[in-house]
């Protein structure tokens, strides 16, 4: 009977046992280890040859966003937004007796913060058309017991306030979400006073590029030449080069004053980790699918998810780096 060697039962991924040795074969595959590696042999067998297309669970991202389980849950929000939110609390013109605009608060950042900061002197008003998100947003402030802020549901294209009534116009990577930025604009425009400060800030079009430029390979790997072009299309609609943001924000009567840049990065284990995170699904993932038939999206994220693990083997970590500005103007 053939024997097996100590190092290992496994030699260049296969049996050291001679195809005949039929009672060694059968215990070694009734074995720990056995079973070990037949796992990992049918693993290595989809994955290379792509014959079993399993949907990942990640890619299930039908979020009810209406759900107060949803809302009252979701603090992963202020994680993304804090770096944002840090950076435009730092550069606000502090003073009292301050009419305050928020625009795009969710779930009540900064709008809450803001109030606590600005005190009782000041009126801080929020606009934002998430109701499930306002409602939680309200549950805060009542139980905080603050008492200088008024929520506004509704958008930032049909602000419901008098011309020149703000001093300060707040938007922490809310602007950048709207329907319509230059009606949006024009409005800020219209209800801050001359010399008032609008501040904001927004992720940049090259957020996340390091999944970007994966897709991109495996899109085109798999001739989704038309994919390709919606998924930049997707990156402009969504965020628009600085330039162009500029140039419109100059246009409705507002000095730029200041533009200040950053940059964070989510890490991760490997890119399973990150495809599996929470709030990826929650706010990412569907613009991600959207350039991709729906008949192919597994097949195409089973290899991005592939490429990426192996990236992070490579370097130690899956990362998706995140650039963003500061904008600070003021009214002309």
């Amino acid at each position: 009977m053939a024997q097996v060697s100590k190092p290992g039962l496994l030699r260049k991924h296969h049996l050291c046992l001679r195809s005949y040795d039929y009672p060694s074969l059968f215990n070694f595959s009734n074995s720990k280890a056995g079973i070990a590696y037949w796992m990992r042999s049918l693993t290595n067998f989809a994955d290379s040859f792509q014959f079993i297309l399993i949907m990942a669970k990640y890619l299930k991202t039908d979020f009810d966003f209406n759900s107060k389980d949803l809302v009252e849950l979701m603090d992963d929000v202020p994680i993304w937004s804090a770096p944002f939110g840090l950076k435009l609390l730092d550069h606000i013109r502090y003073s009292q007796n301050l009419h305050v605009l928020d625009i795009g608060f969710g779930t009540g950042f900064p709008l809450i913060e803001l109030a606590m900061r600005l005190g009782k002197t000041s009126k801080i008003l929020g606009v934002d058309p998430w109701d499930a998100a306002v409602d939680r947003a309200e549950k805060k402030i009542e139980y905080y017991g603050i008492s200088n802020v008024e929520i506004i549901r509704g958008v930032a294209e049909e602000i419901p306030l008098g011309d020149q009534s703000i001093d300060l116009i707040t938007s922490n990577n809310g602007l950048n979400n709207v329907a319509d930025l230059d009606k949006s604009l024009q409005e800020c425009a219209r209800v801050i006073k001359k010399g008032g400060q609008f501040i904001q800030t927004l992720n940049l079009n090259t957020t996340m590029m390091e999944l970007y430029e994966v897709m991109e390979k495996v899109l085109f790997e798999l001739k989704l030449d038309q994919s390709v072009k919606l998924m930049h299309e997707h990156i402009a609609e969504k965020r628009k080069p600085l330039d162009a943001c500029i140039a419109l924000i100059e246009k409705k009567g507002f000095s730029v004053e200041n533009i200040l840049h950053d940059r964070f990065e989510y890490k991760f284990t490997d890119a399973t980790a990150m495809f599996n995170h929470y709030f990826i699904r929650l706010a990412f993932l569907d613009g991600w699918k959207s350039s991709i038939p729906e008949d192919r999206q597994t097949e195409v994220f089973n290899m991005i998810e592939r490429n990426m693990n192996e990236m992070a083997d490579r370097e130690g970590v899956c990362k998706l780096s995140v650039p963003f500005v500061l904008i600070d103007c003021k009214k002309l």
